[in-house]
């Protein structure tokens, strides 16, 4: 498995119903862009905002077993960006774990940049996530 210290991580989830089925995608890339790795897979049923901080949280953990020392994340999630940013009470109990996990990763990277990217810059990870869903993975 390739080290990478800086990483481009675009996540995306998806919840058919609110809660419904639903499944998250995350792409990592190197410093260049480069595709290291991606993850697409259900996650049974889920509220939207907890498959987007799943989607984050999986994404995170790949990243580190690369050797990730520095990460962009890119998502369309703005309440979970926001969230993690500390620009948003986390109010709602069943997201409070799912952020606190988050954190604790974000935690181990010694730099982490957070971004709301509008839908149109998160296409790929978006239909990731769908494909899963459709799938059934």
């Amino acid at each position: 498995m390739t080290k990478l210290e800086k990483v481009t991580i675009n996540t995306d989830g998806a919840a058919r119903g609110n809660p419904g089925p639903a499944a998250i995608a995350a792409i990592i890339r190197d410093g260049r862009g480069r595709p290291a790795a991606s993850i697409a897979q259900c996650i049974g049923t889920a509220t939207n905002n907890q498959a987007e901080y799943r989607a984050i949280i999986a994404g995170l953990e790949k990243a580190l077993a690369l050797g990730a020392r520095q990460a962009v994340i890119n998502s369309d999630s703005e309440l979970v960006v926001k969230q993690l940013r500390g620009e948003y009470k986390v109010k709602n109990t069943t997201l409070r774990p799912l952020y606190l996990r988050a954190g604790q990763l974000l935690s181990r990277l010694e730099s982490a940049t957070l971004n709301h990217v509008p839908r149109e810059r998160n296409r790929e990870a978006d239909a990731l996530a769908n494909q899963a869903l459709d799938a059934g993975v």
